[in-house]
């Protein structure tokens, strides 16, 4: 929302030119904290994206210091006793011409690897940067590296914006159109609303964007609500009406640079997505597979469980392949060494997947066993763009992705389905591996010797279905959500 309304601001200043444009820019200026968030340099062997930019929006569910009752009530929310917990997360994916965008929401209990940590929710890793000393600066590094690593993305710049910064930005913005497809009331977060269209004014946008009790899929429906909110606040700042408004884009740069601490310059940060419309911002939440309660210490935990190996590539899928990869040729399969991991829940697929890869001439490894993902997909380290597209070639639907977690090709089965295509036999049949062939896989995945197996394939054991917000577009009009 934030970055959108400096590019329109900085568009309009251009054109207007003079003093203008030196207001503008002083407005923004002052009063934004500069954090040292982003450190040290990626090379391009590791940035699978390119020139294309990343940038982390972070909003903290930390309340004013001393504020008063007739305060916390305006923000339909009581005191924390100070701890702050970033609440909302989401990698705005920009691509290099800044003429399209992508909102990758990342759910804040998704339980997840917090480096120097442990297993955690996605929300405290902030929290966590910030004891021994390490301060805000601390907490953004943890949280960004605990990203990085989820998402497999380079993350770029940093941006957070506190509860009653949202709230003071929203406010000078003005009132704003959403739609529901269902009435809401949530006294928790405040939430009051109709069926159909409604005009919200900042108390009501600061509810509306917290609410997850009452929706049917909670903090996933959450992140649905803050997407649909920002592009269709995004849509109202590029209006003519708005832009147009010099006393009351003034008002906005100053809340905006009152309420924003940031690694970077945000004037260069927008003249970036000064091409940018509403319309072409898309929205998606990283696949889930499912809300378990867990037991951590002897107590109940309600996450959100992550498919942390298909997370890579459905990113990759939002933000499209690396140009190596594009550009490349195909190696031919006896060139090509290729081990397959079975993270389908489905007995012996990656041996039989291993047995056909031989006999379509590829170097095939002992095969082994992966973490539950829903997305097939061909994992290759740079520079083997070549072999990897040689096995994405007779696997139709996998998704290939670069990554340094692999030292060679890795094809890993997901539940999807996909796995490789059998070798056309004499008279047009294909031919699949015979039913208990040794290379069978071992036990419920693939780790172990290999071994003879019954003829029919199933399911180990009951598995969680994996899930994934579809890819949305809420920037357009008359757009309503549930």
């Amino acid at each position: 929302m934030v970055l959108p309304a400096v590019a329109g601001v900085l568009t309009m200043a251009l054109l207007l030119g003079g003093g203008y444009a030196a207001y503008a820019y002083g407005s923004l200026s002052n009063g934004v904290t500069k954090i040292n968030a982003i450190t040290g340099s990626t090379s391009t062997k590791d940035d699978v994206d390119g020139q294309a930019q990343n940038i982390l929006l972070v909003g903290d569910d930390h309340r004013p210091d001393n504020a008063t009752p007739e305060e916390m009530a305006e923000l339909s929310t009581e005191s924390d006793g100070g701890a702050t917990n970033t609440d909302t997360m989401i990698v705005l994916h920009i691509n290099a011409d800044g003429s399209q965008a992508t909102m990758i929401s990342f759910p804040r209990d998704s339980y997840v690897d917090i480096p120097g940590v442990g297993k955690g929710k996605l929300n405290s890793a902030f929290y966590f940067g910030t004891l021994n000393g390490g301060g805000d600066t601390g907490g953004a590094k943890l949280l960004i590296k605990t990203i990085q690593n989820l998402s497999g993305l380079t993350i770029d710049h940093y941006v957070r914006v506190s509860l009653l910064g949202f709230y003071q930005v929203v406010k000078e913005l003005g009132p704003v159109d959403v739609c529901l497809n269902n009435a809401v009331n949530d006294p928790y977060s405040g939430v009051n609303l109709p069926k159909g269209k409604s005009t919200l004014d900042a108390k009501q946008a600061l509810s509306f964007v917290r609410q997850r009790h009452g929706l049917p899929n909670g903090d996933l429906d959450r992140n649905v609500r803050q997407q649909y909110f920002l592009s269709q606040e995004a849509r109202k700042v590029l209006s003519a009406g708005t832009l147009l408004n010099p006393i009351k884009m003034g008002n906005i740069l100053k809340a905006v640079g009152g309420s924003i601490q940031t690694d970077t310059d945000l004037v260069n940060l927008a003249t970036q997505m000064r091409n940018l419309r509403p319309g072409n911002i898309q929205s998606a939440t990283i696949p889930t597979l499912g809300t378990p309660t867990i037991t951590v210490n002897g107590s109940a935990l309600s996450i959100v469980e992550v498919d942390t190996v298909g997370l890579p590539a459905f990113v990759q899928g939002l933000v499209g392949e690396p140009e190596e990869y594009s550009k490349a040729g195909r190696a031919q399969p006896a060139s090509t060494s290729v081990t397959v991991l079975n993270g389908s829940g489905v007995t012996g697929a990656a041996g039989a997947a291993g047995t056909v890869l031989t006999a379509r001439g590829f170097q095939v490894g002992a095969p082994g066993s992966s973490e539950l993902t829903k997305t097939t997909q061909v994992q290759y380290p740079a520079g083997m763009e070549k072999q990897a597209k040689a096995v994405v070639a007779v696997v139709p639907g996998a998704v290939a992705m670069r990554t340094n977690a692999v030292t060679g090709v890795t094809l890993v089965l997901g539940s999807d389905g996909k796995t490789v295509t059998p070798v056309a036999a004499a008279g047009g049949a294909a031919s699949s591996p015979a039913a208990g062939s040794a290379a069978s896989d071992a036990g419920s995945g693939d780790a172990g010797a290999a071994a003879s197996k019954p003829a029919a394939s199933k399911p180990a054991a009951p598995e969680p279905k994996p899930s994934s917000t579809d890819v949305k577009s809420y920037g357009k009009a008359g757009v309503c959500i549930n």
